[in-house]
């Protein structure tokens, strides 16, 4: 008589050839499984797969905006990159991006005598250190008593995004805004540039690819970025080596945290040159730069690449809802269906099924 065992063993190494195909097979059945939902909706999942496409990638107008979305998704995801790598799951970036974004009004609106050379400079430094701020605190909260960084981090998304709504419908409401809950226009000093006849704030755009090559760099060739790593790897592991698991904690909610408030700062400054309602900001940016780091395997070099793919996502998502039209909330069961899929693929990086047949008596 036969017998069946199943045992889940942990890879002792997995093979980069199973990373690249984890992360190909979960995309393709993300799209399968949202194949279900557009016939759900009686639209022909090729035809909408078609319109994404040529939404995001068929067009120089479409080219243009997926870089243009990609930047807050890339300094999003290279921050978060380092605070997963080290295990800490940072889910703050969406309120880390909006007091980034707070801080940058207040110097651009609030802050009289600044030498105009130095008020951007200065709205980059204030949304780096106050998005910093924001994921210090959990950050602190995590490594002295143990609180859980998810709730934590997803709360004070809630909190940053009520402080916005409270300055923009209230103390920070520009009388010229017809009753809008905007704040008043930055001065064009105040402006980030762009290239000439596109929303590309390339001054950003350097500093996220700088930030991904710079934590790339800070991961695998540094002590710090080492004992990063050996933390995620094993905390236990970490703290019996006599790595000092506080500080390590803190640098990397503080360094994922700035990214984020960079992020704030490239929205208010280089797009919007005003603050909006939280939604007006960010449609969710911080969320989505979730799924861009898992989806780049953690590397930030990587995210690069999944920031673009995900831009895209989120143009040609505008595109099927203008000529399809499909909900928006279609878009983001897209995303979360990726992320989903993208998961349970690194599951599979990480374990392998064994079946073995045993003859019984």
């Amino acid at each position: 008589m036969l017998g069946i065992r199943v045992r889940v063993e942990r890879r002792a190494v997995t093979p980069t050839w199973l990373l690249a195909a984890a992360s190909a097979l979960s995309v393709a059945s993300a799209l399968l499984a949202i194949s279900a939902l557009f016939w759900w909706y009686g639209v022909d999942p090729l035809l909408a797969y078609r319109r994404i496409f040529a939404g995001a990638f068929g067009s120089t107008y479409g080219l243009l905006e997926t870089l243009v979305k990609s930047i807050p998704l890339m300094l999003c995801g290279v921050g978060l990159t380092i605070a997963f790598r080290a295990l800490v799951w940072n889910i703050g970036a969406e309120g880390q991006l909006l007091m980034g974004a707070v801080a940058a009004t207040a110097i651009a609106l609030f802050v009289p005598g600044i030498p105009k050379p130095l008020v951007l400079p200065l709205m980059f430094l204030s949304g780096f250190l106050a998005g910093a701020a924001w994921g210090v605190i959990p950050g602190v909260l995590k490594a002295k008593f143990r609180a859980d960084e998810v709730v934590t981090t997803l709360m004070m998304n809630y909190i940053a995004s009520e402080l916005v709504n409270y300055l923009v419908y209230g103390p920070w409401k520009g009388p010229e805004e017809w009753g809008f809950p905007y704040s008043s226009k930055f001065p064009k000093y105040a402006w980030i540039p762009t290239i000439p006849g596109t929303r590309i704030h390339y001054v950003t755009l350097a500093l996220a690819v700088a930030s991904a090559a710079a934590a790339y760099l800070l991961l695998m060739r540094t002590t710090i970025g080492y004992e990063i790593r050996v933390t995620g790897g094993n905390p236990d592991a970490a703290r019996y080596a006599g790595m000092n698991y506080f500080r390590t904690v803190v640098l990397v909610m503080l360094l994922s945290g700035g990214l984020a408030g960079l992020a704030g700062v490239g929205e208010v400054a280089g797009i919007h040159h005003r603050l909006r309602y939280p939604s007006g900001i960010s449609p969710g940016y911080g969320y989505t730069a979730i799924i861009v780091a898992w989806l780049g395997r953690l590397n930030p070099l990587a995210v690069i690449l999944t920031s673009i793919l995900f831009g895209g996502l989120l143009v040609g998502g505008d595109a099927i809802q203008v000529a399809l039209g499909l909900p928006i909330a279609v878009v983001n069961v897209f995303n979360g269906a990726i992320l989903l899929f993208v998961m349970g693929g690194d599951i599979l990086t990480r374990y392998r099924i064994r079946v073995e047949w045993r003859r019984g008596r």
